[in-house]
This record gives structure tokens, C-alpha cells and sequence, in this order.
């Protein structure tokens, strides 16, 4: 069972070890980032930053996630009709929970939240957050390829990439069978892993994938992409830098690309040391890329502390509760057991 699986990982893995790895990962990145870094005269270029671009910047940054809570609306419309206020909020709460939990645990508090607020099956609501990772990923890996036919890039970036296209089709093949063959696959689990939470899961891809608002949640995955560069690109002019909205497209690519391991909160140094890694690719020297990436890191950061610490406040409840009750939750629907032969949900 998979609630086996996860006590047997946590007897053999002790619970500190992970994030005090990301939070090793970080300080180290912010060594490398900010060594030798001449903060007097490099401060005065970040004050004089186009305030109008930064304004740009940080609009469009939230406005990002206002579309992915209306992506998440369309994909669990088959389910229940839902209130975009409350997507948003859900959506918001999970970024403040990234922002200052480590291990990207906001994924699991937005789950969790909304399936309440909803009264949705928790194991449902994780098959969309899912599906939103897919849809990102496609379109992030078929974004880079149409980059590169106008940027000239690394080899061993391109070859990643390619490794991450074919990890995708995988995907991609796995989730068709769930929404297209569910008895068959309720069938291999059945003899296989016997877990209940996988089944839901499964029967929710179903649900979802049949849906035609399914195919409209992944034209809006690609809204939801495109926008994030415009944060990229309007600090790149506003702080003066000689980058096309290609090169800020291939440093968003790096970016999300690099935020993929589990990492200290808020991605604090990775964040800056990826975006220096991809300003660099352009010929940008080294001081201009490292205040860059501290601007780019502000802007985009502090606003998701903001409007999440907001949402978070109009639930009236602590994150440390939540946080507790949502694991509690995964816990509870991991530990119970396939019956002998699957029935739909």
C-alpha cells in the first residue's frame, strides 16, 4: 500500500535530511551568487529601474496566477462548477505556503483547501493539479524547441531538454490510458499496487480528460506560460539590459526548469543563480546579471508574500493547521486499500 511505502521511506530517510539538503543547495547558490558582488555600485542601477516596467512587471506576474485558477476552474468543471475567487485563492495560498515552507508543500495546502471548500474528493483534486503540471510541461518543452530555432543555445541545454520531451511522452501515454482505458488500467493496479488514492486519481483523469473544457484548460496552459515571460522581458528593459523576448523567454525556460527540485523556500539562491545562469548565455556580464536576478527575484516574490498572506488571511485560519490537516489527509487517503475488484467512484 502506498501509506506503507511512504512509513517505510520515512524509517529509512530521516525527515530533516531533505530540506536541510535544499536549504544547503540554497545557501550555497547564494554564496556563489553574491560573492565578490559590489553592492554600492551596483545598488544605485537597481533604485533606477523604470518604475513603469516594474509596475508591468508585477501586474502581469499576478495576473499569471489569477489564469491559473481559471485553468484550474475549466479542469474541474466536469466535477463541479466552481467559484474563480475561490481557485485563485486556493492557487494564492499555495504560493505563500512555497514562499515560506520548504519542499514546494503549497502543492498539497491548494489541494487540499479547495477539495474542502468544494467538497471534492482530496485524491480528485490532486489528478487536476496533475494534469496542470502535464499542460505546463508540454508546452514549456514545446516552447524551448520553437526557441531554439531562433537562438542559438548551449548542447547540453538542448540535450536536456530533449530528456525532458521524453520523459513528457511517457506522461503523455500514461495519462491517455487513464483517460481512455481506466478499466484496464484499474485492472494493472488491482493486481499491482492495490491503492486506493492511485484508483481515485486514475478516475479522475477519466472524468476530466472526456471533458471538452479538458482541451480548453490546455489552450489556456499555453496563456498561462506565455504571460510569465512578460515579467522576464519587462525588467530586462526597465533595468536597461540588451535581451530580445527570445533570450527572456529562454531565461524563464531555465528558471522553471531549475525550480523543478525540491529547494529551500521562495527558491531563494537557486532563483538567482538559474536567472544569472540564463542572463549569462547572452553575453550579459556577471555584476549586471547578478543585480538583474536580484531585481527579478523581488519583484516577482514579494508580491506572491503580499496578495498570498491576503488570501490566506480571509480563511481565518493559521497555515500551520492547514499545512498539518492537508498531509493529515494525504496520509489518511494513502493508507486505504483497493477493494478486490475495482468499482468506478
Amino acid at each position: 500500500m502506498l501509506g506503507e511505502t511512504r512509513k517505510a521511506l520515512r524509517s529509512r530517510i530521516p525527515p530533516w535530511l531533505i530540506p536541510v539538503v535544499g536549504y544547503a543547495v540554497s545557501i550555497g547558490c547564494l554564496i556563489w551568487v553574491y560573492r565578490g558582488f559590489d553592492w554600492k555600485g551596483e545598488l544605485p542601477k537597481l533604485l533606477a529601474t523604470d518604475w513603469r516596467w516594474v509596475t508591468l512587471a508585477v501586474v502581469s506576474d499576478v495576473a499569471v496566477y489569477v489564469i491559473q485558477g481559471w485553468r484550474w476552474k475549466l479542469l474541474l468543471k466536469p466535477l463541479k462548477e466552481l467559484s474563480l475567487i475561490r481557485t485563485v485563492q486556493a492557487v494564492y495560498i499555495g504560493l505563500f505556503a512555497n514562499e515560506v515552507l520548504p519542499l514546494r508543500t503549497g502543492e498539497v495546502i491548494r489541494c487540499y483547501l479547495l477539495g474542502k471548500w468544494n467538497r471534492l474528493r482530496f485524491s480528485v483534486v490532486v489528478s487536476s493539479a496533475v494534469l496542470e503540471r502535464l499542460f505546463d510541461g508540454i508546452w514549456l518543452v514545446a516552447g524551448f524547441y520553437v526557441i531554439t530555432l531562433f537562438v542559438e543555445l548551449p548542447r547540453l541545454l538542448v540535450e536536456a531538454s530533449k530528456v525532458l520531451g521524453l520523459v513528457l511522452v511517457v506522461a503523455v501515454i500514461v495519462m491517455g490510458l487513464a483517460i481512455y482505458y481506466k478499466g484496464r488500467v484499474y485492472r494493472a493496479i488491482a493486481r499491482s499496487s492495490r491503492v486506493k488514492l492511485l484508483r481515485m486519481v486514475i478516475n479522475g483523469l477519466h472524468v476530466m480528460g472526456n471533458s471538452r473544457s479538458f482541451w480548453w484548460a490546455f489552450i489556456v496552459s499555453l496563456l498561462y506560460l506565455a504571460l510569465q515571460i512578460v515579467p522576464v522581458y519587462a525588467l530586462v528593459r526597465g533595468y536597461g539590459l540588451d535581451l530580445s523576448l527570445g533570450a527572456a523567454a529562454v531565461v524563464l525556460v531555465i528558471l522553471r526548469l531549475g525550480s523543478i527540485p525540491p529547494q529551500a523556500p521562495s527558491n531563494v539562491g537557486a532563483f538567482q543563480f538559474f536567472t544569472i545562469l540564463g542572463v549569462r548565455l547572452f553575453g550579459i556580464p556577471r555584476p549586471q546579471a547578478t543585480g538583474f536576478a536580484t531585481l527579478l527575484f523581488l519583484v516577482v516574490t514579494v508580491p506572491l508574500w503580499l496578495v498570498g498572506f491576503i488570501a490566506l488571511l480571509a480563511t481565518k485560519m493559521k497555515l500551520e493547521e492547514i499545512h498539518r490537516d492537508a498531509h493529515d489527509e494525504l496520509d489518511a487517503q494513502s493508507a486505504i486499500p483497493l477493494p478486490a475488484r475495482p468499482a468506478d467512484v
